[in-house]
């Protein structure tokens, strides 16, 4: 099974951070662990000076950070507290306990089974709780106090994705497209693609120098403020993170952020690897089937002037060479052992050279000659696009089409939405408050030729074959795939808000009554959550398919007829219950990730626990209904493919005026467009209900 990203919303961990404190069972004051920082807090209330920070504090290694200095072009970011530094007292995700996750199992069961089914699956997981699963959380309990560096899931979940045969296409890489840039000129290809590449080195640069913010979740004002950042940069590293806890700060987890530049997935027989050489500074373009490279930065690490960047792209978008006849990026979307062995063979016949400078690449550029005229076409061609075009392994690619519509796809295991989102937001903020180029510069006068490389294959007959029938399957896994959207523009967040429902449980509940709507039935339901509050978090599941939301589809199949107050209460119920399933899954506490370490552990072992062969385990993890939230300012639509045959990929945006879907699906098993009018249909449906008794309350309460 594959899962989609997580990206990380407000919501959830506003509701994580009210919990920490009491699940990682952090006093109000820790004896003989921070003494140094109560006295530094102690210091607020008057003028603090550097000499008694020093000397609360002796720290030689930060002291260079004390001294400030002026935004530069070389850095997006300039953070006086290092970016990595809360990451060494991170908190450690949480191993559940075993009767909070079986219980939290049944739970998720009770809208998918009936009376007969759930009480064989009760039977069978109580056994399992007694018995096998006790031995078994014993064993992961064990190997987690072992591990202390790291998470129980990380292991296991790096190996899921790169263990897996499965072409990255579709079953992995998701895409997220910008916002369009509404001044005049912007949007022009090569303007656009220099202002990215120059604000995507200055926050690479950011991050290699540990200058980027580290990434904190503020529930308060006293964390964003100046003086805590003066002071907590002082704070030794096995202490910050409670630093930042004692003022209502809460870093995340930035593990991930390492390899989101100069990285790339490297098939291998069997498992893939991640590679990651940060020692270069070149960039990876590929247009029209061809790839280039050019250093983005010069001898002396500075990042090269705007104007010599234009003049490369430039040089890249005016070479009028056909298509190569055999594009190597179809490679990357064949099966994994596949493209194993053709890349040995790309290796053995002279190629080694080339392949190192794609791999070590700071990311890849695609410019694309075709364009995105709709929602739709846009979904496509970020998505998977015609493939010749792509080099699908990097971490992320950078697509901009001809008419400078842009988006990022990346690969999946080696990290999940937060850090790929949070490039995403600061990269377009830098470009739209301070582009780099506008649209009436000039490239510069110099001969690009002499730093923009062209990658040349040496390809014999048994490539030149792999490559045709890579591009076969390519289309033969794409051309099925049916998409469409929806965007909903009557109600918003900020109506959400004054109807005190949880935007977020709003849109799962629409989808929950959709599929209803559509088949009469419950399905297995995916939302991913991020679980970055923890040391190598990865993601947990909310499993937003539950007991009040089948009641709720259930009740609104007699909406004309149905009491509007009752209704309303039942919305009401399934927004608590996702807000407590939302909050369980970001502090480490829902039963996906558990039982999954439990199964491998199981597996390993050479035992099959009755629970694993249970068809009720089997159906609630065939995931139907896929989905992720793409909430972000400077995210225009964002989508992945189902992750089963019969299933749909749901991707959804929550605008403070707008909901949005876009969902994609195979139509040999159900019909996209069908499904988002139920949706639609369901949305009508409930915010009628909030409308009519919001309408009530206030009548009532004059």
């Amino acid at each position: 099974m594959i899962y989609p990203c997580a990206v990380v919303r407000e919501v959830t961990f506003d509701l994580l951070f009210s919990n920490m404190a009491a699940l990682q069972k952090i006093p109000a004051f820790q004896p003989g662990l921070i003494p140094a920082y109560r006295l530094l807090y102690g210091l607020t209330g008057r003028q603090i000076r550097k000499e008694q920070i020093l000397a609360a504090v002796p720290s030689t290694s930060v002291q260079g950070r004390f001294k400030s200095s002026s935004r530069s072009r070389e850095y997006l970011q300039e953070s006086i507290v290092p970016s990595y530094h809360f990451q060494p007292s991170m908190p450690r995700l949480p191993v559940p306990k075993l009767s909070d996750t079986c219980g939290r199992y049944l739970a998720s069961q009770v809208p998918m089974l009936d009376g007969q089914q759930y009480t064989e699956t009760e039977r069978i997981t109580k056994e399992f709780e007694a018995k096998e699963g006790a031995e078994l959380h014993k064993e992961l309990v064990a190997m987690n106090d072992q591990n202390k560096h790291t998470s129980y899931i990380s292991g296991p979940w790096f190996d899921m994705y790169l263990q897996s045969r499965l072409s990255v296409v579709l079953n992995f890489n998701p895409f997220m497209s910008f916002v369009d840039d509404p001044r005049a000129g912007y949007t022009d290809q090569l303007v656009r693609a220099t202002n990215f590449v120059v604000s995507s080195a200055r926050f690479m640069k950011s991050l290699r120098a540990e200058l980027l913010k580290p990434e904190i979740f503020h529930l308060g004002e006293r964390s964003k403020s100046k003086w805590f950042e003066k002071i907590i940069r002082y704070v030794p590293s096995s202490l910050s993170w409670y630093g930042a806890y004692m003022a209502n700060g809460y870093p995340l987890d930035m593990s991930q952020y390492k390899n989101l530049f100069n990285s790339t997935r490297i098939p291998r027989p069997g498992r893939d690897e991640i590679r990651v050489d940060d020692t270069t500074n070149h960039l990876l373009v590929v247009r029209n089937g061809h790839m280039y490279v050019f250093d983005v930065m010069d001898a002396d690490g500075n990042i090269k002037p705007a104007a010599e960047l234009h003049a490369y792209l430039s040089h890249i978008l005016s070479d009028t060479s056909p298509p190569p006849s055999h594009p190597l990026g179809y490679l990357t979307a064949e099966n994994r052992d596949t493209w194993a062995a053709l890349r040995q063979k790309l290796e053995d016949c002279g190629n080694g050279e080339a392949l190192k400078a794609v791999d070590s690449a700071m990311f890849c550029l695609c410019l694309d000659d075709s364009t995105a005229e709709d929602p739709d076409s846009l979904t496509r061609l970020m998505l998977h696009g015609d493939g010749a075009n792509r080099w699908f392994d990097k971490s992320f690619s950078l697509i901009i089409d001809k008419n400078g519509k842009a988006a990022v796809n990346f690969e999946h295991a080696w990290g999940d939405g937060v850090a790929v989102l949070r490039y995403f937001n600061e990269v377009f903020d830098d470009m739209s408050i301070s582009p780099n180029i506008t649209p009436s510069c000039k490239p510069a006068d110099i001969d690009a030729s002499e730093h923009v490389r062209k990658l040349e294959f040496k390809l014999d007959g048994a490539l030149q074959e792999g490559i045709q029938t890579a591009k076969e399957n390519f289309f033969t896994l794409v051309k099925p795939l049916d998409l469409a959207s929806l965007q909903y523009s009557k109600y918003g967040k900020n109506d959400l808000k004054k109807f005190k429902i949880s935007p977020d449980s709003l849109m799962q509940l629409a989808i929950q009554m959709g599929y209803h709507r559509l088949t009469g039935k419950t399905a297995g339901t995916y939302e991913s959550c991020s679980t970055a509050a923890f040391k190598h978090g990865r993601t947990e599941t909310v499993r937003s398919c539950t007991a009040e939301t089948r009641q709720c589809s259930l009740a609104f199949d007699k909406v004309d007829s149905a009491n509007m107050s009752d209704l309303r209460q039942l919305i009401q119920a399934c927004s608590d219950k996702h807000n407590s399933l939302t909050k369980n899954a970001a502090m480490g506490q829902g039963w996906d990730r558990h039982l999954f370490a439990l199964r491998l552990l199981a597996e390993k072992s050479g035992t099959s626990p009755a629970i694993f062969q249970d068809p009720a385990y089997a159906a609630i993890n065939h995931i139907i209904l896929s989905t992720s939230t793409l909430s972000s300012h400077a995210v225009q639509l964002g989508g992945f493919a189902p992750v089963v045959p019969d299933g749909f990929g749901i991707g959804y945006g929550i605008r403070d005026r707008e909901l949005g879907y876009n969902v994609t699906s195979y139509p040999a098993s159900h019909n996209v467009r069908d499904f988002l009018q139920c949706v639609e249909s369901s949305l009508e449906d409930l915010f009628k209900v909030l409308h009519e008794a919001n309408k009530a309350e206030r009548q009532a309460g004059k």
